[in-house]
């Protein structure tokens, strides 16, 4: 099954990297998307699989404040991460982290590989390496990475992960992610 031209490999993006549109005020780098990323994975025949953005389907736009722009990014990643903590936005986060672990089964199953997972570090969802909270970049992994995280384990699922953000030499990271991670 599946012995046709596709290459059988995808990696699973963190949302924000494909549509620097979906991310809260005051945080994007570039325009549309993350450009080195997309040509990376492509150049490579590997298939990009966009996961949902868990701050723009649990808050809006907005994040729940029209003012974003006005506060450091930290301080307003810590908020959403504090709202993303309880209620109806954890809930959706659970189910989220459900749908991407079940792409990855499904994947698996039919003997694709995985090449990675590739989140937005300092973010409070999609962090891989770092994270943010208590008004500061932090060392540890966003919400939705860490429900990932913990249900791949559950699964006995490995995949490497990385986490870029704008300042980051994203070339020679990626290079350096899947030299190491074969």
């Amino acid at each position: 099954m599946f012995h046709d031209g596709r290459s059988k490999k995808v990696v699973f993006i963190a949302h924000c990297l494909l549509n620097q549109n979906s991310i809260s005020d005051g945080t994007a780098v570039y325009p549309a998307a993350f450009r080195d990323v997309i040509d990376y994975f492509l150049n490579a025949d590997i298939g990009i699989v966009q996961m949902p953005c868990p701050e723009f389907c649990c808050l809006g736009l907005d994040r729940g404040n029209i003012h974003g722009i006005d506060s450091p990014v930290v301080v307003e990643n810590t908020r959403i991460r504090s709202a993303m903590k309880s209620g109806s936005p954890n809930e959706k986060l659970e189910r989220m982290a459900d749908y991407i672990v079940q792409q990855i089964i499904e994947y698996k199953k039919y003997g694709f590989e995985i090449a990675g997972m590739v989140g937005a570090n300092r973010s409070p969802n999609c962090g891989v390496e770092t994270t943010s909270d208590n008004n500061a970049e932090v060392n540890g992994m966003g919400l939705l990475i860490e429900k990932i995280s913990h249900r791949l384990l559950q699964e006995s699922i490995q995949i490497p992960m990385i986490g870029i953000k704008g300042t980051d030499n994203i070339q020679e990271k990626l290079q350096r992610f899947m030299v190491t991670e074969r």
